[in-house]
């Protein structure tokens, strides 16, 4: 099949790659968002989907929306058989959407009807969920509501941030959008409906709801700062100033602290909780590098009364 296939970020590029190479399908356009500033020059860069489609000699639309009439033309010229699509960031309208024959297929990082929204993978650890996994459906006009070709699981493993997780996730998920395509084309695979019940919503989480309250257990502050590793980073604040943290793990069995209430030791770091404490992992103050929470202790030299806010 002809194919114009839609993302942005690095998690698209197993996809992208997986069907570049494809013997079955010719991937004829990539849709991402505009290049955008990045770095600490904040130069202007090309999404990693961008670059990757350059560097294969694959042209490249840009559409500021998806409904720009230069777009839809464009589109509509190409002539795709069908748009996959991984993490393109911006919403399809129905103009969009009529122009493939066999109409736009998203591979979603969860199983569906669970997570629907922006960040499946961050509610799943948040929620503790045990497995996960991929999903391809079609794209309709309701927020991730189409019909399911395929699922791919995955289990959620205690040590997994989103940042892991989700590196699994687009490496089976391309393999399950593949196979996806391929089905659709040989015609011996069908589409059926989500079920009704089940439905629960994944909504972006920012910077406020990535701030750690150590007010709750142990557990939920462990998956709270595992699910916004790497993005958008748990944080706390010290002597007034933010301090991102890194993944942290449940100290079962150490002696209860306050709550944000520090022990720094010259072997680990521990913070109160309202039930055991968890030991830190890694540590970036305010302007300054990443660390090791030992290493972070040892610069600030933390007082007994000192706690996390």
């Amino acid at each position: 099949m002809r194919l114009v296939f839609a993302g942005t970020p690095e998690t698209a590029l197993p996809s992208l790659r997986t069907l570049i190479d494809s013997p079955r399908h010719e991937v004829v356009a990539v849709v991402t968002r505009p290049d955008a500033e990045s770095g600490r020059g904040r130069k202007v860069h090309p999404s990693p989907v961008a670059a990757l489609a350059e560097e294969a000699g694959i042209e490249v639309l840009r559409p500021a929306k998806a409904g720009d009439p230069a777009f839809l033309d464009r589109l509509r010229e190409i002539a795709p058989d069908c748009c996959p699509v991984v993490a393109y960031g911006a919403l399809l309208p129905q103009s969009a959407l009529d122009v493939p024959k066999h109409g736009w297929i998203n591979l979603h990082f969860s199983v569906l009807p669970a997570w629907r929204g922006a960040a499946p993978v961050q509610h799943a650890i948040l929620h503790g969920d045990e497995i996960t996994g991929a999903t391809t459906f079609r794209i309709v006009k309701e927020l991730d509501a189409g019909p399911v070709f395929g699922v791919v699981t995955e289990q959620v493993r205690d040590s997994d941030t989103s940042g892991t997780l989700l590196e699994r996730l687009a490496v089976s998920g391309a393999g399950l959008l593949a196979a996806t395509l391929d089905g659709v084309e040989d015609g011996t695979l069908e589409a059926r409906p989500q079920p009704s019940d089940g439905v629960t919503i994944a909504p972006k989480i920012n910077v406020t709801d990535a701030r750690v309250h150590w007010s709750k257990p142990a557990m939920h502050v462990d998956r709270l700062i595992r699910a916004c590793t790497p993005n958008p980073g748990a944080w706390s604040e010290f002597r007034g100033q933010r301090v991102k943290l890194g993944p942290a793990r449940v100290a079962a069995g150490a002696d209860r602290l306050a709550p944000g209430q520090i022990a720094a030791t010259k072997k680990a770091v521990l913070v109160g909780t309202a039930t055991d404490p968890v030991e830190l992992g890694e540590v970036q103050p305010q302007g300054k590098r990443l660390m090791g929470a030992v290493e972070w202790a040892r610069g600030v030299r933390p007082e007994d009364d000192e706690s996390f806010q």
